[in-house]
């Protein structure tokens, strides 16, 4: 089973951005707009679906990796120990490679944080200040180029706008890496 899927996950990663957004406008926002009466054509909770479906590829197989990685002999010492399928993954294995399976998360989620293609196409290129996901919203990057655009003054509000957005961006990013390293940290020191 794992020959088949590790290959269809390693294609579901790179499959580029544009066709995830194309995908979320074709079926993820018509399946929406079937259950919400309310949803717009460009939804912020579409380009928030699509980017997790986007990301759960690469966690997948970076976790598979983190996985495969631990020596076989532990595996082995977990059964030979009177371990049952569960207990050795959640006792041994999982500890073990928690470190690595964080570092995938977080990776994945510096990921969708900086993902402006796949969002911009499903949820628009509305900037709004709201917190309903049913209606169009605009992603930071897609900002900076829409206010870089043309001849901005040096000093003037869209000059010092487009970097306090891209110091917002570069700052969140930071966090999650710094956040990500302490965890990994943290996690319980083992094989993985």
């Amino acid at each position: 089973m794992r020959a088949i899927l590790k290959p269809t996950l390693e294609i579901l990663a790179g499959i580029p951005t544009v066709v995830y957004g194309y995908f979320a406008i074709t079926s993820v926002t018509p399946f929406l707009r079937h259950i919400f009466s309310d949803v717009q054509v460009f939804n912020a909770l579409s380009g928030s679906i699509v980017v997790a479906i986007m990301i759960l590829p690469m966690i997948a197989s970076l976790c598979d990796d983190a996985f495969r990685a631990l020596p076989r002999n532990l595996r082995e010492a977990g059964y030979a120990l009177g371990g049952t399928s569960n207990e050795v993954i959640w006792g041994v294995l999982l500890p073990a490679a928690s470190g690595r399976v964080v570092a995938a998360v977080m990776l994945a989620v510096s990921r969708a944080v900086g993902e402006t293609m796949a969002v911009s196409i499903a949820a628009g290129n509305s900037p709004n200040s709201h917190i309903n996901f049913f209606e169009s919203i605009q992603t930071m990057t897609a900002f900076i180029v829409q206010v870089s655009l043309g001849d901005i003054v040096m000093g003037g509000v869209e000059y010092l706008s487009s970097f306090a957005v891209g110091a917002l961006l570069f700052v969140t990013t930071l966090l999650l890496n710094g956040f990500g390293t302490y965890l990994i940290f943290k996690a319980p020191r083992g094989v993985g």
